[in-house]
């Protein structure tokens, strides 16, 4: 019987959700210095949208980030909202800043 059960993991620049070994969505972030993690782009396959597994993915993602000792900086849109509406990760959060938002815009492939 295949496993179905989402499984969260970090790589190099995003933390990836996965389902039977398949990758079905990532957010991605990049950290500017040792103290603060920008996430800036979230994504779910459309198959897999209607299962609460972006908000799966987006809750660890930001637990792992604050257990590093970095601070939370929600450039996008989706990860700002989840932030919004759950406060556990309130004293991680960081206010997202024009340098931030310049530093995002000048990455490279940023929504691949």
């Amino acid at each position: 019987m295949a496993d179905d059960r989402p499984r969260v993991a970090e790589a190099a620049d995003r933390y990836t959700i996965s389902t039977d070994g398949n990758v079905v969505g990532y957010t991605k972030f990049v950290d500017p210095d040792d103290r603060r993690r920008i996430f800036f782009h979230t994504e779910i396959g459309e198959r897999y949208s209607d299962r609460g597994w972006a908000g799966t993915l987006v809750a660890e993602a930001l637990a792992e980030t604050r257990a590093l000792g970095l601070k939370i900086v929600p450039v996008c849109p989706y990860v700002a909202r989840y932030v919004r509406e759950h406060h556990d990760f309130d004293d991680a959060l960081l206010d997202v800043t024009q340098q931030d938002l310049e530093l995002v815009r000048s990455l490279p492939h940023q929504q691949e």
